[in-house]
């Protein structure tokens, strides 16, 4: 089940911090995503997509944060919100709703970022919004996005080239 509500100034801030992970892991090789968690008391734990850099297809920022994350009780986990520069692809949307993580806000949608890009190594983009995945669980999860930031498209521009 995925419900929606507003993104205010605070989850904007953050969608710009996640953006810059996004800029932090392109300047490093990898490709452009980041996402950080943001829990009830304030606590912060943030991650970059490392796929390059660590020779691993499942190390998208999400997957990388949710690994970090699991050190995090479930209560926690449930009132706690993930944002990512980016929509996360159906493999984070699984491993974000396995984590039991409550709120997702994401600045670019996955439609656009197919739009940039054709294929990575010879294969397409799965296209599968995360509404689609966290719809068939059984948990509710609140998704807010895509967010529209140029910041979270810029990062993307000359990379996918």
């Amino acid at each position: 089940m995925v419900t929606a509500s507003g993104i205010t100034a605070a989850d904007e801030a953050y969608l710009e911090r996640a953006v810059a992970l996004a800029w932090e892991a392109r300047r490093g090789g990898n490709h452009p995503f980041g996402s950080l968690l943001v829990t009830a008391d304030g606590t912060v734990i943030e991650a970059r997509n490392t796929v390059v850099t660590e020779s691993d297809p499942t190390g998208h920022a999400e997957t990388n944060l949710v690994r970090l994350a699991g050190r995090l009780d479930r209560a926690t986990l449930a009132g706690s919100t993930l944002y990512t520069s980016t929509e996360p692809c159906a493999m984070c949307a699984g491993a974000i709703y396995w984590s039991g993580i409550g709120r997702v806000a994401f600045a670019l949608s996955e439609a656009d970022l197919a739009t940039m890009v054709e294929e990575e190594e010879g294969v397409p983009p799965l296209r599968l919004p995360s509404r689609e995945v966290f719809a068939r669980g059984g948990r509710p999860i609140t998704v807010d996005g895509p967010v529209p930031l140029p910041s979270a498209t810029e990062v993307h521009h000359g990379f996918w080239d």
